[in-house]
C-alpha cells in the first residue's frame, strides 16, 4: 500500500468511527467499532472491517448496509476527495476470535502445575 492509500484508509476509518458512534441512530450499531479499512489500488472500493462487541455481527452489518448511502454522503462532505470509494462492510474475524483466544489461554494456564514455593521442596529420602 502506498502512502496516499494509507492516509485515505486511515481518514475513512476515523470518520466512519465517528459517524457510526455519534451520527447513526440505529440501535443495532451501538457496540460496533471500525477496526480497519482496506482500499483497492484504484481507490474505487473500500472494505470496512467491523468488530461487534456484544452479540452476532449480522444485525450490525445489515444496519450498516442500510445506512451505506448516508455514510458515503457524509464522507463526501467531510473528506475533500474527488471520489469517495464504494463501501463494503464485513465482520472482523480476528476481533471475534480474541475472546476465544483469551479463554483458551486461561484453560492452558489452569492445566499447568503451579510452581512450588521456595523452601517447601521435599528432600529425597536416602
Amino acid at each position: 500500500m502506498d502512502y496516499r492509500t494509507e492516509r485515505i484508509s486511515e481518514a475513512i476509518r476515523e470518520e466512519l468511527t465517528e459517524l457510526i458512534e455519534y451520527e447513526m441512530a440505529d440501535p443495532r450499531v451501538l457496540n460496533v467499532a471500525v477496526t480497519a479499512v482496506y482500499i483497492s489500488p484504484d481507490k474505487r472500493k473500500a472494505v470496512v472491517r467491523i468488530a461487534v462487541h456484544d452479540g452476532p455481527p449480522a444485525p450490525a452489518l445489515e444496519a450498516l448496509e442500510h445506512g451505506k448511502s448516508f455514510l458515503k454522503s457524509q464522507l463526501g462532505l467531510r473528506l475533500k476527495m474527488f471520489r469517495i470509494p464504494e463501501l463494503y462492510f464485513e465482520a472482523d474475524q480476528t476481533a471475534m476470535l480474541a475472546g476465544r483466544l483469551d479463554h483458551i489461554l486461561k484453560r492452558i494456564r489452569k492445566g499447568r502445575p503451579r510452581d512450588a514455593a521456595p523452601g517447601s521442596e521435599k528432600k529425597a529420602v536416602e
